[in-house]
């Protein structure tokens, strides 16, 4: 499989930034749901194509700098430990699925009146996966983006095999497959 590559500059609004509190909007407390479509190569992924994704709580600042800092002393594979031991944020799944813990969720400001979110976790490692000892074992992480504008309508991805690398002030996100899966259509529900 090919892998796709994904830069993102520590700029206070990225996976992980700075761990300066400037510019940030970070909301603690009120709940929010996202539905989505999900995208792959321009097509309606498989099965219902359904996102839903329940934030019940934002991270905390501590628990942002935890991250950051151990992704810089220790790198990767420690980030994996720490984010996995951390207390869910919240779950994703598809109408016909389970849903899964999600262990961080952030977002900041953006310069329109929108927000910029970002939401990390393990991601779930399947018996024969495991027992195989696949490729992708290396992959552990799943990120989300989002960029949802004033009227709580957006757009994003969907990282799901991914690998985590700090590299100077960069954190590169390199995924297993060739493109991570375009969420389209988001759709905003506070306090749900």
């Amino acid at each position: 499989m090919g892998k796709g590559i994904v830069s993102l500059i520590l700029c206070g609004a990225c996976v992980l930034a700075a761990t300066s509190g400037k510019g940030q909007a970070q909301t603690l407390g009120q709940p929010e749901r996202f539905n989505a479509i999900a995208m792959v190569n321009n097509a309606r992924a498989s099965g219902a194509g359904t996102v839903q994704i329940q934030v019940t709580r934002w991270s905390t600042s501590a628990e942002r700098a935890q991250l950051i800092n151990t992704l810089r002393s220790k790198g990767a594979e420690k980030l994996l430990d720490v984010l996995s031991d951390m207390r869910p944020v919240g779950t994703i799944k598809t109408p016909d699925s389970l849903a899964y813990d999600l262990r961080y969720a952030h977002e900041t400001a953006g310069e329109d009146g929108g927000r910029r979110i970002v939401i990390a976790t393990d991601r779930p490692i399947g018996f024969w996966e495991a027992a195989r000892n696949s490729r992708t074992i290396d992959y552990p992480f799943t990120v989300i983006q989002m960029e949802i504008g004033r009227d709580g309508k957006g757009k994003g991805t969907l990282s799901y095999a991914t690998k985590i690398i700090s590299k100077d002030d960069t954190i590169i996100l390199e995924n297993f497959g060739t493109q991570p899966v375009m969420l389209t259509e988001i759709q905003s529900d506070k306090g749900n």
